[in-house]
């Protein structure tokens, strides 16, 4: 499965300039983790998230110690104040296994999809890949009948699915022409394995 299967888009966005109450209201109110920033030509320059928005906003309890300290610092107003430069970014096309590996090794939680001709075009999340888990049997099944027929005509293969794992039955037992069956199946969402069996 491509990133481009899963990613959200349109990308809801801020720039630099926007104010750090404005890009939280946004986090909380989509329930986003993260919101990639672009500059005027729309072009990516960065990323905030939940963390970053949070930096010197929140303050100790009134009987800390720490607290009168705190009250000295200026908090920041822009999120090109608390926004991270270096951007992981992925393909429409990477696979999706790879990116979700190295979102967990570097503890990414949201990472912007770019295209070099076109710039940003969608966003993917841990949320995104996991929801992938949860489709329904029903789901998957329709998805994958539909991607079958259009290989090989209707009819051609049966198909059930328990649980994210398709079985597919054909009358001709041809290895090859199972193993082009079990790839267009692998592409579904949710798709957990696929098997071949001989009506």
């Amino acid at each position: 499965m491509l990133v481009r299967d899963v990613m959200t888009r349109p990308v809801v966005t801020v720039d630099p300039d926007t104010p750090i109450r404005a890009a939280a209201a946004l986090l909380t109110g989509r329930g986003f983790t993260a919101l990639p920033v672009v500059d005027g030509a729309g072009e990516l320059v960065g990323i905030v998230t939940e963390a970053d928005l949070l930096r010197g906003r929140l303050h100790h309890d009134a009987r800390s110690p720490l607290l009168s300290e705190e009250l000295t610092r200026v908090a920041p107003q822009r999120v090109a104040e608390v926004m991270t430069t270096e951007v992981v970014t992925a393909l429409p096309w990477t696979d999706l296994a790879d990116l979700v590996e190295q979102m967990r090794s570097l503890g990414i939680r949201s990472v912007p999809v770019v295209d070099g001709g076109v710039g940003l075009v969608g966003i993917v999340s841990r949320r995104d890949a996991l929801a992938t888990a949860t489709r329904s049997d029903v789901a998957i099944e329709g998805d994958v009948r539909r991607r079958l027929e259009a290989y090989a005509g209707p009819g051609r293969w049966r198909v059930s699915v328990d649980g994210g794992r398709v079985t597919l039955a054909d009358a001709f037992g041809d290895p090859t022409e199972q193993h082009a069956a079990s790839v267009v199946a692998a592409s579904v969402r949710g798709v957990l394995d696929v098997r071949t069996v001989t009506d």
